[in-house]
């Protein structure tokens, strides 16, 4: 067949230039479904080259994030079927070994591995607490801004004042060992009046401290009984309320007054906004106390008059596994711990006084009981503290000195007075490296355990101090 030479041509340039095909438009349904499978292989892929980039942090089944990634390797050497993990983690087969990684994702891993370094030191250094940064922080900002108001002498009772002075100024002579149980009301005091905290003008102060010592109250022939001790401060009061202005502004919420007898929780009972309203300081923190409202109170820990100077037994030096030694007339409990394990050759539990001197107790012992008698507290617990003796708290209800600073699991073990019969089950079952790390914390906690007449760092008072600095947020009408 003939071709005509101007249909030649056009099909020859149609050859060499092809006009693009028309495409019939996709019905909607087909785009739906590419779309469907579309989205979960993009999604796929991504998750797949991040766990690549990242190298995802393990995960154990109780949904704690393992932060400690493999070591790096040499990319010319073998992969390593084995990766160090720390004690608490899983074993290394539930994370298998990475192969080689090209150099930019292995600068991407470095770069994460230094993050994570510096967010595992945190923690390192957080030890003891439960977050040492966050409170250094806070704690400076107290020391740059906190001021407390402490109230002059007042006449309380209509009489002259020289007869009833003591009562409100520092104790002359507070290392007295027989102060023993109230050591730590005294010391407040005298480190308050000698620290950069006090302030001697009240329009500048966040919080007003009332001086009256119940101790010396209680010592005090002239009042003596709980009813007089409750009428005196009742009369104190009143007169503060008269002389100063400060008290009508938040109806007390912003004063405090401190104390570590027992017989302080009825000092307030006749004063309802006292009662009601002021912080309560005190060593008898109890959850079950009716008076004490943990949110507004501040735990203060009962210290006794010890030497500072004396160097610890070494944890290998410890031979004994328990120490208590105690009276235990007024405890069901105590009474419950010699019945069933008085007779224990791992144990020295003692009722009343001891073969030996009471601190070598503290001294030779791994775990040091701290049991329930009248109160929750006891100096025990200091004692235990200060002596580096693991202290084993069987006391409910306690509400123990600075637990929003302090983790207290980290340094000291916590039962239940219904598991008495459990406790040395409970004390064996610890490891050698479990109480090891024990008593590195005891020994980094001990400094806040501590008094001095010119407060320093963070000793006993400046941590009683930083409790009510995060109390002294209260509203208050202007002067």
């Amino acid at each position: 067949m003939i071709v005509p030479k101007e249909q030649e041509e056009e099909k020859e340039k149609e050859e060499r230039h092809p006009k693009p095909k028309q495409h019939r438009s996709r019905p909607p349904t087909l785009h739906l479904c590419l779309l469907l499978f579309t989205v979960p292989v993009a999604a796929l892929f991504i998750v797949t080259i991040s766990s690549l980039l990242t190298s995802s942090p393990y995960i154990d089944s109780t949904h704690n994030f393992d932060l400690h990634f493999p070591p790096e390797r040499n990319r010319n050497s073998p992969p390593s079927h084995s990766t160090t993990f720390p004690s608490s983690s899983f074993t290394a087969d539930l994370a298998p070994p990475l192969p080689p990684l090209p150099q930019a994702e292995a600068v991407i891993i470095k770069s994460k591995a230094n993050i994570i370094k510096a967010v595992d030191t945190t923690m390192e250094e957080s030890g003891p607490y439960h977050n040492w940064q966050l409170f250094v922080q806070d704690f400076k900002e107290m020391m740059r801004n906190f001021k407390i108001y402490v109230y002059p002498v007042a006449d309380a009772t209509n009489q002259t004042q020289s007869q009833f002075g003591p009562i409100f100024l520092p104790h002359q002579n507070p290392f007295d060992p027989k102060l023993g149980n109230y050591f730590s009301e005294h010391m407040f005091k005298l480190s308050l009046l000698q620290s950069s905290l006090l302030t001697l003008h009240p329009q500048q102060a966040h919080l007003f401290f009332l001086p009256f010592s119940i101790n010396l109250l209680r010592n005090d022939p002239r009042v003596h009984s709980e009813a007089s001790i409750s009428e005196f401060v009742s009369r104190y009061i009143t007169r503060i309320l008269s002389d100063f202005t400060f008290w009508n502004a938040s109806a007390g919420a912003d004063h405090f007054y401190v104390y570590c007898h027992s017989v302080g929780r009825e000092a307030a009972s006749k004063f309802l906004d006292l009662r009601n309203n002021a912080i309560q300081v005190t060593c008898s923190s109890s959850y079950f106390q009716r008076y004490y409202v943990t949110h507004k109170d501040v735990a203060l820990p009962q210290v006794w008059p010890r030497p500072n100077d004396q160097p610890l037994t070494p944890p290998d030096a410890r031979h004994k596994l328990v120490y208590f030694s105690g009276r235990i007339q007024n405890s069901r409990i105590r009474q419950e711990l010699i019945a069933v394990w008085g007779n224990d050759s791992y144990m020295d539990i003692f009722s009343g006084s001891t073969p030996f001197p009471y601190e070598e107790g503290f001294r030779r012992s791994k775990y040091c009981l701290h049991v329930k008698g009248y109160e929750v507290n006891t100096a025990r617990v200091s004692d235990s503290i200060h002596y580096g003796c693991i202290p084993v708290i069987i006391s409910n209800y306690y509400d123990l000195p600075f637990a929003n600073v302090l983790n207290w699991s980290k340094f000291s073990v916590i039962i239940n007075q219904g598991e008495i019969a459990f406790i040395k089950k409970r004390l064996l079952s610890i490891t050698r490296q479990m109480y090891l790390d024990m008593y590195h914390n005891l020994c980094q906690v001990r400094k806040h355990f501590l008094w001095h007449k010119t407060p320093r760092g963070f000793d006993s008072f400046h941590m009683t101090a930083y409790q009510l600095w995060l109390r002294r947020s209260m509203h208050r009408l202007s002067h």
